[in-house]
């Protein structure tokens, strides 16, 4: 590999490179074709951790020494989300396709900030698609971004432009003189107020409201809560409704809480990270009647879409309130007319980012290469798998539900006085045996056991070595 005339960093010898090239993509196609094969997960050996400590590597080393390490001290110790035992968390396993995609990706190394090339028209194409899928209108804005955390952020970005204007993006929201209030459900994920805080609200600015039986956000106490706040002064501004709650996989009344928005002139965004994408299964789309409604919506197609890491995204229901809270009138990001820096809108108009990976591609080989319908499929596959566990758990002595199951998140443990003790060693010793692997979380205070049912390549026989598992620890 070393640099032709000391100027380049291409190889000298393209044949041998591409011959390593070929052994490195046979390995990994080996390596997902047996991922089943091998430990879902297994400790890092301290030797390996030796080695990652290295000095900083001033001279070269020979790429095949490089991918030879990568095979011994990386690839057999990751955390397990490509593995059909892989239960703990709601993680993609991704798939060949969106593997082969990323590499073609890297290749072109397009930067999708900006500019006039047809990578832009991928996402666009993408964006225009996932309108149509949700009921957006055709001219919605959207934007890949790393993950729903980062476009939760943004959404609260966009609606808090929309109370205080743009000016605010200038003055700052204290001079606004408006103190803004939120509203969530108590179970929404921890992002939400996370994005308070980075968005300078502050997460006490956010109302937690209550939840029923089903985990859904109580509308009742949504509109007291909005009542209250008007009463005392504060200015209402945004409602930020679940599509798939991190906990058990429960669902707002999305429709309730558009006619909420609407009745109060409120910003509503939807938190849709992994269940937004249940619309593409038949049985499963009615869950999320009022979706449509939403002015903003952010879901990951790194999820339930099988598309490798990472890859969210945002869709706005306004093109022109999106972009009135991102764009930035820069000289060195000039437009022109024709040519490579033509095109009036960018995509760098609607979010933070400057340099954007094309994201989109690994997405776009997913969509078109197995068709939504194989990929609702799999969707509606992981909910009849988690419904076979809960017939398990029923069936046995000893174990029992903590949570209703919704969608695809069972939360269940061990019955007895010391159950809560046998739920956490249960996690860990499965965990550590690199079969299947649950995760904990916590319902009404007690630790649960909680197998979240994502990847395409779990089957009933992960389900039965979970439930059997268990049954033949030790009390």
């Amino acid at each position: 590999m070393a640099a032709v005339e000391g100027v380049s960093l291409d190889p000298e010898d393209w044949t041998t490179l591409r011959a390593q090239g070929h052994k490195m993509l046979d390995d990994l196609l080996d390596a997902m074709e047996t991922v089943g094969e091998r430990p879902l997960w297994q400790p890092i050996p301290e030797p390996a951790r030796v080695r990652m400590q290295r000095p900083l590597p001033a001279q070269p080393t020979p790429l095949e020494v490089v991918h030879e390490d990568f095979l011994h001290d990386i690839l057999p110790y990751g955390s397990g989300n490509a593995h059909p035992g892989f239960l703990g968390w709601v993680q993609g396993g991704g798939t060949p396709v969106g593997m082969l995609a990323e590499m073609l990706a890297a290749g072109l190394n397009a930067n999708l900030g900006g500019r006039e090339h047809m990578p832009i028209h991928v996402e666009r194409q993408i964006t225009a698609w996932m309108a149509e899928l949700f009921g957006f209108p055709a001219d919605a804005s959207g934007l890949f971004v790393t993950g729903t955390s980062i476009a939760n952020f943004m959404a609260v970005l966009i609606a808090r432009t929309r109370a205080l204007g743009t000016g605010s993006r200038h003055t700052g929201i204290a001079a606004a003189g408006r103190t803004l209030t939120g509203y969530t459900s108590r179970v929404a994920h921890g992002c939400v107020g996370q994005a308070f805080e980075m968005a300078g609200l502050g997460s006490e600015s956010l109302r937690a409201i209550g939840v029923d039986d089903q985990h859904r956000m109580d509308v009742a106490a949504l509109r007291a809560a909005i009542a209250a706040d008007r009463a005392a002064g504060l200015t209402p501004f945004l409602i930020v409704g679940t599509a798939g709650s991190v906990d058990i996989g429960a669902t707002d009344d999305l429709a309730a809480l558009a006619e909420v928005a609407r009745d109060e002139n409120l910003w509503l965004h939807i938190d849709g990270a992994f269940g937004a994408l249940a619309i593409l299964a038949p049985e499963l789309a009615p869950r999320l009647a009022g979706i449509e409604q939403a002015d903003s919506l952010a879901f990951d197609f790194h999820k339930w879409g099988q598309v490798p890491y990472d890859a969210g995204f945002l869709l706005c229901r306004d093109p022109a309130i999106h972009r009135a809270t991102f764009a930035a009138d820069a000289p060195y990001l000039q437009r022109a007319t024709d040519g490579m820096a033509s095109g009036t809108h960018w995509p760098c108009d609607y979010g933070p980012d400057l340099s954007r990976g094309f994201r989109a591609l690994k997405t776009w080989f997913t969509l078109r290469t197995y068709g939504l319908a194989a990929i609702g499929e799999s969707i509606a596959r992981s909910c009849d798998l988690a419904r076979r566990l809960e017939q398990r758990i029923a069936a046995a002595e000893g174990l029992s539900l903590m949570a209703p199951v919704q969608l695809n998140i069972v939360c269940f443990g061990f019955t007895g006085p010391d159950a809560d003790r046998r739920n956490e060693a249960a996690v860990a010793r499965l965990q550590a045996g690199g079969r299947v692997a649950p995760s904990l979380t916590r319902i009404h205070g007690h630790p649960a056991i909680r197998a979240a049912f994502v990847n395409h390549r779990t089957s009933e026989a992960d389900v039965d070595a979970l439930v059997d598992l268990l049954l033949a620890m030790p009390a």
